[in-house]
């Protein structure tokens, strides 16, 4: 599946091409246009209408003591379907509408919500299988431990 998305993103403008042709031919290219900038004002309408909802389901989940992860994702592909409709194209423009539809977005939501972590303002995570493995990577120093000044010892001089 990974090296399908290189070869599909190559080949994306060849067919984006592909279907102004044939939509052009058959609608005309006026219309053609006027499909593209009608799909730019979809996408622009459709994110604010979907955006504000899902920034008060995010406030809500915060306010309740959840973690937003699955609102945080769902917001991160509604402006990625708004970009895919704001690029002219109609390939783009499917994939952009498809991503609007949350079902779609659950079943996306599904596949990556195993790789989601959500760390708080203060830097750290809910408590939960992976907390452990953060910690071993941590270090603290009390604060005799550290100091400003350069170490006499130090084989790394400062710059004179």
């Amino acid at each position: 599946m990974r090296s399908l998305i290189p070869l599909f993103l190559l080949a994306l403008p060849f067919l984006e091409i592909a279907g102004f042709i044939i939509v052009g031919n058959e609608i005309g290219v006026l219309a053609t246009l006027g499909l593209i900038i009608l799909a730019i004002f979809v996408g622009i309408f459709l994110l604010r209408l979907q955006g504000f909802g899902l920034i008060q389901k995010i406030r809500e989940e915060t306010a309740a003591g959840r973690s937003p992860k699955r609102e945080l994702v769902h917001g991160v592909m509604l402006f990625f379907a708004a970009l895919l409709l704001i690029i002219p194209g109609f390939i783009t423009d499917i994939i952009g509408l498809l991503l609007f539809i949350p079902a779609v977005r659950d079943l996306g939501w599904r596949c990556i919500s195993d790789r989601v972590v959500v760390v708080n303002s203060s830097g750290r995570r809910p408590a939960g299988p992976r907390q452990t493995r953060i910690k071993e990577n941590v270090i603290d120093l009390d604060p005799e431990d550290y100091s400003s000044k350069p170490d006499p010892k130090s084989p790394w001089k400062p710059d004179q």
